[in-house]
């Protein structure tokens, strides 16, 4: 049976009894390298769950690189890359390139043989080192608290015998391997699902629920045939809409209503813009995401919310705005945005009152289904990946026999 004691360092706890600590800058070397002769044009971005890659890679996603890269630190393989602005939520990675990083990055080398960089990679990802850097963190924002090398090169690391870093690493490798493997399966089954709901909501709305009807052409080409009997109608015919208004005047912490962003509640009031249903629309920002309010309400200024008429059933008419195309109606390119006339000319198919009733209650009964499947989906993700941290955390401090 492994014996062990105790390290000495509050956030690694008992780790076995031939293991040494060391102190960071003993295994860890500062990487400073300026970019001074330009030789050097790949930009490297470091995503969390993803990794150091090119910037160009992932559809231009992370830190864009500014025209002069002089500023701009050298990384190179196999270098462990830290953002020192989100070090204590783990967003660290290790770069298979060659390349250059933003300064906000702090860049490590490893030069002495007894010492495994994989092993390290994993051991900041565990929660308590990421909580005991914390200590060391400055800044107003928690995912934005920056870490000063000063401090950050005084930490004291478990240093395992090298046969057993390079055995845990393997070990982690495979492990996680096969974890972001189910992960990437149960996302892309997520996906699916709701491409289903979506493709669910567009045939409902279009075609009606009886499919032995006779058919017309709507005179709209993204629309098609539609229902003989049905109308054609714009969104200014079925709802009056309203803008938001700033929320800071009337923001309370003991508010009794929601106060509504693009995104979902941003807060709470004691007054409401709106006491009936309502289906809310992002102005800037995240415009494709309406949203539906049966409770009274209060809407930020970068939204739209509205006055939905009586010709209209509100279910009905909410699952109507979601098979708006808002790339066709977006205008400004740096934020997303939306105008009140361009939404005010969108066409949908309009179906009689009575089978909007029977759409929104069949659509509400399907979907509800589907989403119950997703949120299973999503709980098994979020199981896996505490697993999964967990299984770094023992693997790491030496509570894995490998």
């Amino acid at each position: 049976m492994r014996a062990y004691k105790d390290s000495g360092i509050e956030w690694l706890g008992e780790i076995p009894e031939h293991w040494e600590i060391k102190p960071l800058r003993a295994i860890l070397n500062q990487r400073n390298e300026q970019n001074n002769d330009l030789k050097l044009q790949t930009i490297l971005s470091l995503i969390k769950d993803i990794g150091v890659i090119p910037y160009e890679e992932k559809g231009n996603v992370g830190n864009k690189s500014k025209e002069d890269l002089q500023s701009y630190k050298i990384a190179r393989i196999n270098d462990l890359v830290l953002n020192k602005m989100n070090a204590v939520i783990g967003s660290l990675g290790v770069s298979a390139y060659n390349g250059l990083v933003s300064p906000i990055y702090l860049v490590f080398y490893i030069d002495n043989p007894k010492y495994l960089m994989s092993y390290y990679y994993y051991l900041f990802q565990i929660k308590s080192v990421q909580k005991f850097l914390k200590t060391f963190a400055y800044g107003i924002m928690e995912i934005r608290e920056s870490i000063d090398y000063l401090d950050f090169k005084k930490m004291f690391l478990p240093t395992p015998p090298l046969e057993e870093q390079k055995a845990i690493a393997d070990f982690l490798d495979s492990k996680c391997k096969q974890i972001e493997s189910f992960v990437d399966k149960k996302q892309k089954l997520i996906t699916l699902l709701n491409e289903k709901k979506q493709a669910l909501i567009n045939e409902c709305v279009t075609k009606g629920l009886n499919k032995n009807i006779k058919y017309k052409d709507s005179g709209i080409k993204h629309l098609g045939k539609i229902p003989k009997h049905w109308k054609i109608k714009k969104f200014k015919h079925l709802a009056i809409i309203c803008n938001g208004k700033e929320q800071l005047q009337v923001a309370s912490d003991n508010g009794v209503y929601p106060i509504y962003g693009s995104g979902g509640i941003i807060g709470k009031t004691n007054q409401f813009l709106y006491n009936k249903q309502s289906v809310l629309l992002g102005r800037k920002g995240t415009i494709d995401k309406p949203l539906f309010v049966e409770i009274p309400f209060w809407a930020i200024d970068t939204m739209f919310y509205t006055k939905i008429l009586d010709i209209v059933h509100s279910k009905y008419f909410y699952y109507l705005c979601l098979t708006i195309d808002f790339k066709i109606y977006t205008s400004g390119s740096a934020i997303p945005s939306m105008t009140q006339s361009d939404l005010a000319e969108i066409i949908f198919p309009f179906a009689p009152l009575q089978e909007q009733k029977q759409i929104a209650e069949f659509l509400d009964s399907e979907i509800s289904k589907i989403d119950s499947i997703i949120e299973k989906i999503k709980k098994q993700i979020e199981l896996i990946k505490e697993y999964k941290s967990t299984l770094i955390n023992q693997a790491v401090c030496g509570r894995i026999n490998l």
